[in-house]
């Protein structure tokens, strides 16, 4: 028999062969990419788009921004964009610097935390002022944050924000960990519990503005802002896209992150 008369449409076994495996792929995709997303306990996903992109592991800008329903309020009161801290004044890292001293106890001289407070050095400038405002708001409660940001300005926020983004990250691991120390959900995620890889959103060539780094935060602050997200102590983010992240972690995953994070 000849490949044309094997490979036509006339033969049958060919083409329900093509059929068979075409319908088991939209079969699995629909499994996959709908059904388990959807079928999560704690899942939060307003539209068939939102559960297609959580299981892909897409970054938040490609899913759609819900709109609060009646009784609820947004996650937070800052609107994230690339352009949201606009250009910074001559006096702001001068000013900065001078607020900063109201914050050396917990976040240290330099922005490097010797507790288990975040380490402020290095961090973008849109996520800092993001978490500044949001303790401002009540956003993001926190019985010691919301008073002490309390009386400061918009402008003292991005002001600080710009100062601690200003001052360089002290690294703590002087070799970069190979792949093979790499966490799995940090490389591919867990597309069968719509969980996006850490590293699509948490990496230097991601460039998310308002998205912290994470590399040596410490082994303390981690898991209690994971754990937090996971179990809805923790809301302000805008699309759920941490929320949606986390909700499936163990404590041990959660563990594992964490110290991955905290050595690097």
């Amino acid at each position: 028999m000849s490949d044309e008369k094997i490979f036509s449409l006339g033969n049958r076994w060919f083409t329900w062969s093509v059929g068979a495996v075409v319908g088991v792929a939209l079969l699995g995709a629909m499994v996959a990419f709908v059904w388990l997303p959807r079928a999560h306990a704690q899942a939060t996903l307003e539209s068939l788009w939102d559960a297609i992109c959580s299981a892909a592991g897409a970054p938040a800008p490609f899913q759609g921004a819900a709109l609060p329903g009646p009784g609820q309020r947004n996650p937070s009161g800052v609107i994230v964009s690339a352009y949201m801290m606009g250009a910074a004044g001559s006096n702001s890292v001068g000013n900065g610097a001078t607020l900063a001293m109201a914050c050396t106890m917990c976040h240290g001289a330099r922005g490097t935390s010797p507790a288990g407070t975040p380490h402020l050095a290095g961090q973008p400038a849109s996520g800092t002022y993001k978490q500044l405002r949001d303790f401002a708001s009540g956003h993001r409660p926190s019985a010691i944050m919301q008073p002490l940001v309390a009386n400061l300005s918009d402008q003292d926020m991005r002001d600080l924000a710009v100062y601690y983004a200003s001052l360089e990250r002290e690294r703590i691991a002087a070799v970069e960990p190979s792949d093979t120390d790499t966490p799995r959900l940090v490389r591919n995620g867990d597309p069968m519990r719509a969980i996006g890889a850490c590293s699509s959103c948490h990496s230097p060539h991601a460039e998310r503005p308002a998205t912290p780094v994470l590399e040596g935060l410490s082994e303390v602050y981690l898991p209690e802002q994971l754990t937090a997200f996971r179990d809805g102590r923790r809301s302000n983010d805008i699309n759920r896209q941490m929320r949606n992240a986390v909700r499936s972690l163990t404590d041990q995953e959660i563990a594992q992150l964490s110290r991955y994070y905290a050595g690097r």
